[in-house]
């Protein structure tokens, strides 16, 4: 999850104490989105890894979340049309919604440059280095980011999507710039060590897709032909970015086409994600402002104790301490006013 604590794109020591405080042994965390060139930041201070003094500074971090016995993965990103640099896109429609990642109004988006077919290979060889820098700085295996209204979700969605060349239109041709990216990092990096985290069902800045169900089953299955890891999907019931919304759609169609570790995310609690585990919906459920604000997680599921509240006025702050490493643990917690039953 995106957290903005990395002043000019720099991975800081400060994010050693937040990762390690979420370490267990034999734990999996995926760090939050980090970009992959110079064109791929969609807001301040979130980290790169496409330059030498980026894998430096994440190194330390790395090797501190292995000490305590954790699994890293690195999640790569381009943001696409959210970007002032300025932006580029499948299209060159700019988003329209004034709002920003954390839902204050003021936002301004610029119109986005439509890359090229030659621009396109470009980004797919800039996925490539990343992900092979992501190694050299020690991580474990990256997890593509193709998912919350991000440059590969833009490509997805018809709803973004305008073009007419071999990488628009069809289903198929709107799934090639991300599956080629997949092919290119697995083919650098071993296919065991790749992740991709999608959206099908969301509709964040403003990408949404007139056929979801269609679109989700799609990638399950042409996914498959790489043989990556796992394939991490966002519930259907997330459309926007933080509320859950009643709806009859479900990841079971996508879960049984997939074969490698199916993982779901989406406004879960202990109770509902052992729930969907006991139903065999997937082989794993990622927590996000739930470990946000609580560093010792599963250790709170585990004695089924309190939890704090998250502040969510403080998740994309700058601040290195505030609503980032200063959550209280479950021996410090006791009764103070923010922590509720589970």
């Amino acid at each position: 999850m995106t957290r903005m604590r990395s002043y000019n794109f720099i991975a800081q020591p400060h994010s050693i104490l937040y990762y390690t405080q979420r370490t267990t042994n034999g734990g999996f965390l995926i760090s939050e989105a980090s970009g992959i060139s110079d064109t791929a930041q969609g807001y301040p201070h979130t980290p790169g890894i496409w330059t030498k003094e980026h894998v430096e500074a994440w190194k330390p971090i790395v090797r501190a979340v292995h000490e305590k016995g954790g699994i890293f993965f690195c999640q790569l990103w381009h943001a696409g049309r959210p970007n002032g640099n300025p932006p580029i896109s499948c299209t060159d429609k700019p988003i329209q919604t004034d709002k920003d990642i954390g839902g204050s109004n003021g936002a301004i988006f610029s119109t986005p440059h439509r890359l090229t077919v030659h621009e396109i290979s470009q980004v797919i060889d800039d996925f490539r280095v990343a992900a092979k820098n992501v190694i050299e700085a020690g991580f474990d295996g990256i997890e593509i980011h193709a998912a919350n209204g991000y440059l590969l979700d833009q490509f997805l969605k018809d709803q973004v999507n305008d073009r007419t060349d071999e990488y628009g239109g069809t289903l198929k041709n709107r799934c090639r710039f991300p599956l080629e990216i997949v092919k290119a990092i697995a083919q650098e990096i071993g296919p065991h060590r790749v992740g991709i985290r999608i959206s099908p069902y969301a509709d964040y800045n403003e990408c949404g897709d007139s056929s979801p169900d269609s679109l989700g089953l799609y990638l399950a299955e042409a996914l498959n032909q790489y043989n990556i890891l796992y394939c991490h999907v966002i519930e259907p019931r997330m459309i926007t970015q933080f509320e859950k919304q009643e709806t009859r759609r479900g990841l079971l169609p996508m879960r049984k086409a997939f074969k490698g570790t199916f993982i779901v995310a989406g406004g879960y609690d202990k109770n509902g994600g052992n729930e969907v585990l006991r139903r065999g919906g997937a082989d794993l459920v990622a927590f996000g402002r739930l470990f946000l604000a609580n560093p010792d997680l599963p250790r709170r599921f585990e004695v089924n104790s309190i939890i704090n509240k998250y502040d969510r006025s403080t998740f994309y702050s700058h601040d290195p301490v505030i609503g980032y490493t200063d959550y209280p643990f479950l021996d410090e917690a006791n009764s103070r006013e923010f922590v509720r039953p589970l």
